[in-house]
């Protein structure tokens, strides 16, 4: 785009096209954790908008960014659902948003380059793999149509498998050889792709739509303390705090501005962190910087944050849509199990690529040691109990990591 462009994206009017077209980028993602978690789709589009002001007002409203949910916690939060209920898992995730702020001031006080010391590759790449893994049992259980832990057959195994694996197919069809908007929303596509296709086998009912008000306050649940649910959830904010920095060069590279400098990575991981426990308070999922946004950044140059002002207002009002609830509920389980057998692996593969980039050498023991320790005892199931406190999967696996990280010699 020429400047002329970008300066056409000063105009008011081109502004809130742009930033509903931003919203549409971030869309699928946006309410793809929430449909799988058991949250609120409603309230995340809330709390996603809420989240990416309060992110802006923080910031100096200096980096055009949007906060949307975060994939990392997808797996943390369905086993806290499945075992303490969603107030308690709220509890937890507002706690992980305690940790960002923790992190910011760690940042404030002693330099970003101390938080890769305490948080190297070799401790936060296995650690997002096992966030990916430990969660590949429930996208087959989907993908065959059954419920989450395989107890119960929703759909007959010969029509899921249809319906999943063309969404997955499109999906990967989209995101390998899609060009410019299409390759930004390979998941939306493939997520409509497979409703079309389910709805042509007979699989989706249209009757929660027909009863749902066309305007309706989200169903906003409030957090209840859960210690457990806190200490399992928290050490998971390490993986996606790290990925934060990511996030803020790659959208520093976008616009030619360094935004770990002004307005500061303190500050821009404050605003996570802020948002994340705003979110928890109403019940939403924890929002984060949204690297789908930043590629739709590049794609179209919109460089004025006041753009994805408006992308946070428009995700509010659709929010108290009751019938894009209702819509959003009659997704057929394949079509999410088709897309999450690659979303899981491709979470892995973030983490094996996050120690391969640091150039991690794996032929040394304290480093075979440290990702080997981390994989087993958070894929593997192994737990640490005292009392009714239980510490295991991915927060005992990350603890672990820090802690090797910290007591292994680092030397030949």
């Amino acid at each position: 785009m020429t400047q002329t462009a970008e300066a056409e994206l000063e105009n008011p009017i081109k502004q809130v096209i742009v930033g509903a077209q931003m919203l549409c980028v971030a869309f699928g993602a946006l309410v793809l954790v929430p449909i799988l978690t058991g949250l609120n789709p409603n309230v995340a589009l809330f709390t996603a908008g809420i989240g990416t002001l309060i992110f802006q007002l923080v910031t100096g409203r200096q980096v055009p960014i949007f906060l949307a949910s975060s994939f990392a916690f997808i797996a943390p939060i369905i086993y806290g659902v499945q075992q303490w209920g969603i107030p308690a898992t709220l509890s937890g995730l507002f706690a992980a948003g305690l940790l960002y702020m923790v992190l910011s001031a760690v940042v404030t006080l002693r330099g970003r380059e101390f938080l890769h010391r305490l948080l190297p590759p070799v401790v936060v790449g296995p650690v997002i793999m096992v966030i990916g893994l430990s969660l590949a049992p429930v996208a087959v259980n989907l993908a065959l149509g059954k419920t989450g832990d395989g107890a119960a057959v929703l759909v007959p195994q010969d029509k899921a498998l249809i319906v999943s694996m063309f969404s997955l197919a499109v999906t990967l069809f989209v995101a390998v050889l899609g060009s410019g908007v299409f390759k930004l929303v390979p998941i939306l596509i493939g997520i409509v792709s497979g409703y079309v296709l389910a709805m042509v086998m007979g699989l989706v009912s249209f009757d929660a739509i027909a009863a749902a008000p066309l305007f309706a306050i989200p169903d906003f649940v409030m957090p209840e303390i859960n210690w457990q649910a806190i200490l399992f959830i928290v050490p998971v904010a390490i993986a996606p705090a790290i990925e934060h920095i990511g996030d803020m060069l790659a959208i520093s590279n976008v616009t030619g501005k360094n935004y770990l400098e002004k307005p500061g990575l303190n500050k821009t991981l404050l605003g996570d962190g802020l948002a994340t426990s705003a979110a928890a308070m109403v019940g939403g999922p924890p929002n984060t910087t949204y690297s789908e946004v930043t590629g739709a950044v590049t794609l179209t140059r919109a460089f004025n944050p006041a753009i994805m002002t408006w992308a946070a207002l428009f995700a509010i009002v659709l929010s108290f849509c009751g019938k894009l609830g209702a819509f959003l509920s009659t997704i057929p389980t394949p079509v999410m199990g088709g897309i999450m057998t690659l979303l899981f692996g491709m979470i892995a593969a973030i983490g094996i690529n996050t120690f391969a980039n640091d150039k991690t050498d794996l032929t040394r023991p304290r480093n075979l040691a440290i990702i080997a320790l981390i994989l087993v005892f958070g894929i593997g199931g192994m737990q640490l109990n005292a009392g009714d406190f239980v510490l295991q999967g991915i927060g005992l696996s990350a603890i672990l990591g820090i802690l090797l990280n910290l007591i292994l010699p680092d030397k030949d």
